[in-house]
């Protein structure tokens, strides 16, 4: 059976003797009062989350999957999905690196980033569920009115809401100037928005009381091509001016798609109908706004390789210890068996070593890029924060 232990020793040496981050996050007047042992207890008992939460119904989620009633267009999700998120959200974990204005702990996207390694590597269908919200609320923190900051931000950062970002068409894939998902204005400011949406994941669920949607659709005059799509927000439930929900938006899941390794989590085919949103943003500019959520899933992407990089390698570790299969060169290793197992002999161990080097390389490459992203986003000093700032940031 897999199994998860969150490589809290390896994180702790990459961050503190390696990189010093400690000594560079104090230089940022966010995070002057950071010190390793809050980094260490926060990653510690995240990794209790992870090993003993969500990594037991890693393989059991996979296996049963979801199941869409295309009646009501619900999505049920596997066994223990809902509770452990309960759980996630119970213990502030969506908050850690949000803005402290909308309820969020303020900690380096740094520390942040080390426990969706450890989420990722114990069940990543299930970190997909949560792990979009973060870019939603990248987004709508830089590009949002304030009036969708105050609505959305405090339940994103909460975790009481979740986030999608909907690009791809069944017509266009990743060629986005193509997508013909419209939007009509209305007489109140806002815009009614019909199409068709695939791949989206954690498009539909009940894990929380309202869904996010970020849409790329095109107004009525917009210019052919990339130059004329437009950003909106859809929620799955309107949203009333005191923060209340209202009724049901008509964007709902129409299929779910089954990707290997993954079929714990909703990956949806999305449908709307006259669904109502708000701009984001400038009319025409909406992909240069969801580039901030794409970059933002971007880094996820790279976690996500990270987080099965290293449970991969533990796994095969923990195999190569206990299958039997010839003896070692050098003689009998485990004489009183039939066989030596077979990390004993050279190209396992070879093989072994290579996984763990990319896995150790990785974790080095992913914490010193996001320590340029803190340094980019607080602090004082212009110049690093120029120098800091990744040239495909928008």
């Amino acid at each position: 059976m897999p199994s998860y232990t969150p490589p809290l020793r390896d994180m702790q040496f990459v961050m503190h003797e390696l990189l010093n981050v400690v000594d560079e996050l104090k230089m940022l007047t966010p995070h002057a009062d950071i010190d390793a042992d809050t980094i260490n207890a926060v990653l510690e008992e995240g990794g209790k989350f992870c090993s003993e939460v969500i990594a037991p119904i890693n393989a059991s989620g996979d296996a049963e999957g979801c199941q869409l009633d295309k009646t009501t267009h619900e999505v049920a999700t596997p066994k223990g999905v809902k509770e452990a998120y309960k759980q996630y959200v119970e213990g502030g974990w969506p908050a850690l690196s949000c803005d402290p204005a909308y309820g969020g702990q303020g900690l380096p996207f740094t520390v942040n980033q080390a426990f969706y390694e450890m989420l990722n590597g114990a069940n990543q269908a299930w970190t997909m569920y949560p792990g979009l919200s973060h870019g939603a609320y990248e987004c709508l923190h830089a590009h949002g009115t304030e009036e969708q900051k105050k609505l959305f931000l405090p339940k994103l950062t909460s975790g009481e809401w979740t986030g999608t970002m909907c690009l791809t068409e069944p017509h266009c894939g990743t060629d986005l100037g193509m997508l013909r998902t419209k939007a009509e204005p209305q007489a109140d400011g806002s815009y009614k928005i019909t199409g068709q949406k695939i791949f989206i994941s954690a498009g539909e669920h009940g894990l929380a009381d309202n869904i996010v949607h970020l849409v790329l659709a095109r107004l009525p005059d917009a210019p052919a091509g990339s130059k004329g799509i437009s950003l909106f927000l859809v929620p799955k439930f309107k949203v009333n001016a005191d923060g209340s929900l209202g009724e049901r938006n008509p964007i709902f899941c129409s299929g779910l798609e089954h990707k290997m390794g993954i079929h714990g989590n909703s990956t949806c085919q999305m449908t709307l109908d006259g669904a109502t949103g708000t701009l984001v943003g400038q009319p025409h500019k909406g992909l240069a706004a969801m580039f901030v959520m794409m970059n933002a899933a971007r880094l996820g992407v790279g976690n996500q390789s990270l987080g099965l990089t290293e449970v991969a390698y533990q796994n095969a570790v923990a195999y190569a210890k206990d299958l039997l299969q010839m003896r070692s060169l050098s003689g009998p290793k485990a004489p009183d068996k039939p066989a030596d197992p077979i990390i004993v002999h050279p190209d396992v161990r070879k093989m072994l070593l290579t996984a763990r080097a990319y896995a150790e390389g990785a974790r080095m490459l992913q914490v010193y890029t996001v320590l340029q992203l803190d340094k980019a986003f607080a602090s004082d000093d212009e110049d690093e924060r120029r120098s800091a700032r990744p040239s495909w940031r928008c």
